[in-house]
């Protein structure tokens, strides 16, 4: 129950209010979340510099990182009994090519289902893609933050061109596998599958990096996990594996790829869920919040 105090992070209503907000006005990748570093690009220089000096000592970064792995593995404990997958045999196909994978951002540790996946199949963990202000988080999820294997990423073109792709390009070609949320912003809890922004998939045409969608289904039980929310199960359902086409250009494959990957994960909630696709927001969007199950509001 602590863990999971520590990963909700306290009253949520504020947050659920703003993904309310957000769907009524259709910005599916617009800020939930409140209090999120704000860094200038001095700042954000200094937090990538300092991060690729850390990692880049590699054994310093193994013992610096050990209490965050222990912690990060006693998170998946805590909830890997109420967690299956579906399709993992998919991942058995790429053999030891890497790859882009992609997942619904619904929580700060929902990279512990691709890690558990990648675990399971190739015996590795991804690096993940993150925004540099998550370099600058304050607490125990910034703590984590620092210690994971992390490309940072700073929406400067200069940065993007020169820095960010050669690393994807990088990582795929040794075999690794770099986990990209095309939704961006994270929404606490909420079921719905978001748009897909098209960055991600002109990464990975410019890799030439086949993409691994992910979408996590949240079923609610009857216990509760704090006062807000009830305790989930997950099943974490792999989809179809998306490759670019050699004979589109990199933009074309970025359309393309972006429109397959949502289609495959709304006709995934479509099938789990039992019903069609809408953004006519209810509280019942937001998985487990007891506000939902108790007064069924649906916002039209």
């Amino acid at each position: 129950m602590l863990f999971s105090d520590i990963i909700i992070g306290g009253d949520k209503t504020p947050v659920v209010e703003n993904i309310r907000k957000h769907v009524r006005e259709g910005e599916f990748n617009k800020k939930a979340e409140l209090d999120d570093p704000v860094l200038s690009d001095e700042e954000a220089d200094k937090a990538i510099e300092k991060y690729n000096k850390r990692h880049a000592n590699k054994i310093g970064f193994f013992l610096d990182s050990r209490p965050a792995v222990g912690i990060i593995n006693l998170g998946w404990a805590l909830i890997r009994k109420r967690t299956s997958f579906d399709g993992l045999e998919k991942i058995e196909a790429l053999k030891d090519k890497g790859a882009i994978i992609t997942c619904n951002h619904f929580n700060p540790l929902d990279s512990l289902f691709a890690r558990a996946v990648l675990k399971k199949t190739r015996h590795k963990v991804p690096y993940i893609v993150s925004q540099e202000t998550n370099l600058a988080m304050g607490g125990f999820n910034g703590y984590l933050m620092r210690r994971i294997h992390m490309v940072p990423l700073m929406k400067r073109p200069n940065y993007i061109l020169k820095t960010f792709i050669p690393r994807v390009k990088e990582l795929i070609e040794a075999g690794e596998f770099v986990q990209i949320y095309p939704e961006e912003e994270l929404w606490f809890n909420y079921r719905k599958p978001r748009p897909c922004k098209r960055g991600t998939y002109l990464f990975a045409a410019q890799a030439n990096a086949p993409v691994v969608p992910i979408f996590v289904e949240m079923i609610d039980t009857d216990k509760d996990d704090n006062a807000q929310f009830k305790e989930l199960k997950y099943v974490v359902h792999i989809l179809d594996i998306i490759y670019p086409d050699p004979d589109k250009s990199d933009r074309q494959n970025s359309i393309d790829m972006a429109k397959q990957d949502y289609e495959e994960r709304v006709a995934c909630y479509e099938r789990v869920y039992k019903k069609k696709l809408d953004y006519k927001f209810s509280y019942s969007d937001i998985a487990g919040y007891n506000k939902g199950l108790k007064k069924s509001v649906s916002d039209k």
